[in-house]
């Protein structure tokens, strides 16, 4: 039988372990191609507006309820098998829901979003145990890669659907997530994690639901995840409403929303590497989020230049987010309670935001509330980041 030298080994364990980025590229696309093909779909099934936009929350609702579940998938299974079961239902899930009516559409779509959900919190967990010495750069870089998986569904939705139809254009991402399942499966064929797991990896003592630190770090990942989802719902009628920018304008700025979020999530994982304070990196992902609210209300003409802002902290924001929870996590067990916990309460939080600025906005006749609001709200998330950045446990 053939041995592997020293060196090849450890350029293959380096390649299995670099698949924890290629999974991130099948955590989006199966939400991101909807919003483009959403009208096609709602005349196709008699959907009204309002099923729409409950047919686009229905994947975040999915993710409240799975995330504090899926630690007892992880214990019970290990967190790579976990992984590439979840890997292939979201595969059949996506390639079937667009063909099985209107009920198949809903439950194919609650179970993508469960599925996603298990990738969400556990490869952050991976991520912080594969590559323990450079957490935040890592998980800048496992960001990206989501960042891009959305970005791509996104621009590929409507050409897809006007070459074929729009059911193609949704279960085309089912192919994604099996070719990322059929990489993912060396992983789940080793008798132990690439590399072993260490020491610490007891279940927690008291749960992180019973922890201040862990709450701390949810209120961080809810806020940001609530605005983030108010400027991929919203700022494309945001910038209709007060800037007069025109709707295939809007389009392009939600794409360089998106691009600048990339590099912002690239950027921030150097204010992030000292090992026990983060505020400096927290607090300086989450004021981009600030100014750009504070700039559609008080210069809306100046739409783009906050599209920039606004991504630049959102991709930072959610990097910082996902490093805090690996960072304080201590050991696997609790730090895949601790995930499970904050994307549960952050994807409910994102859930509610869009539909509390469209009543905000119904009830006023306008954005300015809404706007201060939410300005209000992301100024919480700088004191957050102040408060939860510095390690005092």
């Amino acid at each position: 039988m053939a041995v592997l030298t020293e060196p090849v080994a450890r350029e293959r364990s380096s390649l299995i372990t670099a698949t924890a980025f290629v999974v991130a590229l099948s955590l989006r696309p199966a939400l991101t191609a909807v919003g483009p093909v959403l009208p096609r779909i709602g005349d196709a099934l008699h959907l009204g507006e309002a099923a729409q936009g409950l047919l686009g929350t229905l994947p975040l609702l999915a993710f409240a309820v799975a995330s504090p579940l899926v630690h007892l998938a992880s214990r019970r299974f290990g967190m790579e098998r976990a992984v590439f079961v979840s890997l292939l239902v979201l595969a059949a899930s996506s390639a079937i829901r667009p063909y099985a009516g209107q009920a198949g559409l809903w439950i194919g779509t609650a179970v993508v979003g469960a599925a996603i959900a298990v990738g969400n919190v556990l490869v952050p967990v991976i991520i912080k145990r594969d590559y323990s010495a450079h957490v935040s750069r890592a998980t800048g870089i496992y960001t990206a890669f989501i960042t891009g998986g959305a970005a791509i569904a996104s621009i590929l939705a409507v050409p897809i659907a006007d070459a074929v139809d729009w059911r193609l254009s949704l279960a085309v991402w089912g192919a994604l997530a099996l070719v990322v399942a059929i990489v993912w499966l060396p992983r789940t064929l080793s008798p132990e994690p690439l590399p072993a797991a260490t020491s610490g990896d007891e279940a927690p003592k008291v749960s992180v639901w019973r922890q201040p630190m862990a709450w701390l770090v949810t209120g961080f990942m809810g806020l940001q995840s609530t605005s983030f989802y108010l400027f991929v719902n919203w700022l494309p009628t945001i910038e209709i409403s007060t800037g007069g920018v025109s709707e295939r304008a809007t389009g392009v700025h939600l794409f360089v929303f998106q691009v600048f979020g990339l590099i912002g999530g690239l950027s921030i994982p150097f204010l992030l590497k000292h090992p026990t304070n983060q505020r400096a990196g927290l607090m300086t992902a989450s004021t981009p989020i600030l100014l750009a609210l504070i700039g559609l209300l008080v210069a809306p003409h100046l739409a783009i230049v906050w599209a920039v802002v606004g991504g630049l902290g959102q991709g930072a924001g959610l990097v910082a987010a996902l490093s805090l929870i690996s960072l304080r996590g201590r050991g696997h067990h609790e730090t895949t309670q601790l995930s499970g916990m904050a994307q549960a309460v952050g994807y409910t939080l994102a859930a509610a935001g869009p539909v509390v600025a469209g009543y905000l906005t119904q009830a006023t006749g306008g954005w300015s509330t809404t706007l201060v609001v939410f300005a209000v709200l992301a100024a919480t998330q700088v004191t957050l980041g102040f408060v939860v950045g510095r390690d005092n446990r």
